[in-house]
């Protein structure tokens, strides 16, 4: 299996890249997921509805106080990168399992938005949220 965000080779039966963190599935195959409202090659043959995935993700105290070093230097800060990627692969994936539990072999228009919850608690919200479909090929 390879992962679809970094194209690193993926052990089977793991559910996240070991290089880059980066959530896998080993029945993405034949689902379809796009950002766009159509998808080239295919048309809609039935529109299912609107579904979500949720994930709300924080950091442990080692986690934090990493990545308080390293906004203190400037740049990226690697200590959250995976996690973050984690998270949104997450939600995706959340979206796609529900849309396939309504009988459905695409996910389309997909809109994937993070948030704070505030409360100084530094928890992270990042939705998937998209329109399920059943696609089937042109011609």
């Amino acid at each position: 299996m390879i992962c679809g965000v970094c194209g690193e080779n993926v052990a089977e039966g793991s559910k996240y890249c070991q290089r880059c963190g980066s959530a896998v599935s080993q029945d993405a195959a034949g689902f379809v997921t796009a950002t766009t409202p159509t998808v080239a090659g295919y048309r809609i043959r039935r529109v299912i509805g609107v579904v979500s995935g949720i994930t709300p993700r924080t950091r442990g105290i080692f986690g934090k106080f990493i990545a308080g070093i390293e906004s203190m230097l400037g740049g990226e800060v690697t200590a959250f990168t995976s996690e973050i990627e984690k998270a949104r692969m997450e939600a995706l994936d959340r979206a796609r399992e529900k849309a396939r539990a309504l009988g459905a072999n695409g996910l389309i228009g997909i809109d994937i938005e993070t948030s704070d919850l505030g409360f100084n608690m530094g928890i992270l919200v990042f939705s998937a949220t998209g329109t399920a479909v059943v696609l089937e090929p042109e011609g």
